[in-house]
């Protein structure tokens, strides 16, 4: 083993010590091992199954009764969760995981590494068409070394594997979930989490309960979590305020400052990696004309959007993805120049404007006021919109189902991205041509083949002056390019009871609760 090899299975094993550990318990408060905490969210669950959901939201709840090889801590470290380390070959091409001993499914099957073989195999096999599978192409294949060793022969070397891993898209199901290929894991849902799966309706409730095998001695310090979906700002925010719900994401932000007045209530906002923005449909006229789609950019005041509809909690975009990731450039934010948009479009050959459509991917209150304002500003510059909030099951499909290009029916489209700590990962199902739904989120059609160069070239390079050089370029050509109207980067709000405690969101919108436990009063 190379000494860099050694240095990093140490640093996981510190790693996994400190954030398992927890409090001692001399010092841990009194807490109630019966407590069930109501969560209610945005919207409503696409799928059980975090290798095909295309939301964040359905991927991160799963964690209650899913877990990794790595996950994130809440400071956005990577470490070992169902894996103990890992090695790297010299040259990068082979990654050595040693997995965890003990551990069982829910079903009461054991967790090896045959286990964690059948799921990788599952995700990479073309014939399963899940959504996630691309985010995995680097990996050739999966190869058992004992019942407790893995190893993924790669590619190409490639240094984010491991961060991939960590983001959720790889749970650990139960073999025999997954026997005959997807299954029925889109609802039924069998792991090694400190939660069992007993109610779900994707519209209504996700409802998980204690797993009394849990293999983490002491926890989950709550006896379930109930997920509820709640579309609308009001009520959610009221469910905080009477104690209907423990936690609620995201807290509706024209509430906060009213809501910080409320006793037995915490408001928290933190700066996100969350991106809002405006899918064009760069295939479809007159959005295939540049021209018209500088014209919708100028035509938004981006300051006034974050004041109007987010309460200020959000900051105008300055770039195609946020600023804690490695190689982030500040390019914008695109200037809001009503005179100039109309003038490009009158070049455009639209100098009375056009009529179209405006989606957005979300019908909660606050996604509402956003359509709201962008039909305003544009009907300014002769953009005349038709709006519509869709359902997670018409943005399914809709949107993320559509098969050709030519199929798509939407035109404007308003969405949000959670940006992968992996450069790569935070660019390439947004703007790489062959990621068009359905196989990913590029829903603009977006088509250059030097972005798509590019983006190969910085999966090569290993030398960061050159990988900043590569990611400079793609993130300037694709800003340049305008296949989206860009608007602002959103904080994370969230809001909890007090006696709450350990329950949060982390910058990605990832929740964590592992140690989460309820005072006594």
């Amino acid at each position: 083993m190379s000494r860099s090899s050694k240095f990093r299975l140490c640093a996981l094993f510190a790693s996994l010590c400190t954030a398992l550990s927890g409090p001692a318990l001399s010092e841990e408060p009194s807490y109630d091992p019966d407590a069930v905490v109501t969560v209610a969210v945005a919207s409503g669950f696409t799928t059980l199954d975090p290798c095909d959901a295309s939301d964040r939201l359905s991927r991160m709840v799963v964690k209650s009764f899913y877990e990794g090889l790595f996950r994130l801590t809440p400071d956005m470290k990577v470490v070992p969760q169902l894996a103990t380390g890992y090695e790297v070959s010299e040259d990068g091409m082979l990654y050595t995981i040693r997995l965890r001993e003990g551990v069982k499914f829910q079903d009461g099957t054991d967790f090896n590494s045959d286990a964690v073989k059948k799921n990788i195999d599952r995700l990479l096999d073309p014939k399963n068409q899940l959504s996630r599978r691309n985010q995995f192409e680097p990996i050739a294949r999966v190869e058992t070394d004992g019942p407790y060793t893995v190893k993924l022969v790669m590619k190409r070397p490639f240094a984010s594997i491991i961060t991939r891993l960590a983001e959720g898209s790889v749970p650990m199901m139960c073999p025999k979930s997954i026997a005959n290929g997807n299954g029925n894991v889109a609802f039924e849902a069998c792991g090694t989490g400190p939660f069992i799966l007993k109610d779900y309706n994707p519209s209504e409730r996700l409802i998980v309960v204690r797993n009394p095998n849990y293999w983490q001695k002491g926890l989950p310090k709550i006896a379930g979590i109930n997920w509820i979906p709640v579309v609308e700002n009001a009520t959610r925010s009221a469910m905080i305020r009477t104690g209907e719900a423990d936690f609620v994401h995201p807290m509706p932000v024209e509430m906060i400052k009213a809501m910080k007045d409320v006793k037995d209530v915490e408001v928290v906002v933190e700066p996100s990696m969350v991106m809002r923005y405006l899918i064009i449909n760069n295939n479809a006229k007159p959005f295939d004309n540049p021209k018209v789609r500088e014209a919708i950019n100028y035509a938004v005041n981006k300051e006034a959007l974050a004041k109007v509809a987010f309460a200020g909690y959000a900051r105008p975009a300055t770039g195609i993805i946020p600023s804690q990731i490695e190689y982030a450039e500040k390019i914008g934010p695109w200037p809001y120049d009503p005179k100039k948009a109309r003038e490009l479009l009158k070049e455009a050959g639209y100098p009375q404007g056009f009529s179209t459509t405006l989606w957005s991917g979300y019908n909660d209150s606050t996604s509402q006021k956003v359509i709201q304002f962008l039909q305003q500003q544009l009907a300014q510059v002769g953009i005349k919109t038709q709006i519509r909030a869709l359902e997670a099951g018409q943005r399914v499909s809709l949107i993320e189902s559509v098969q050709k290009p030519e199929d798509a029916t939407s035109k404007l489209y308003y969405v949000g991205w959670n940006s992968s700590l992996d450069i790569d990962w935070a660019i390439r199902p947004l703007f790489e041509s062959k990621n068009c739904p359905p196989v990913l989120a590029n829903e603009a059609y977006y088509v250059n083949k030097d972005v798509d160069r590019l983006l190969d070239e910085g999966l090569k390079t290993t030398d960061p002056k050159a990988r900043a050089e590569i990611y400079r370029n793609v993130q300037e050509t694709i800003w340049k390019d305008v296949p989206w109207g860009w608007l602002v980067f959103e904080d994370v709000t969230s809001a909890k009871r007090t006696n709450l405690k350990n329950f949060r969101v982390l910058p990605n919108n990832e929740y964590d609760f592992y140690e989460a436990y309820v005072e006594r009063k």
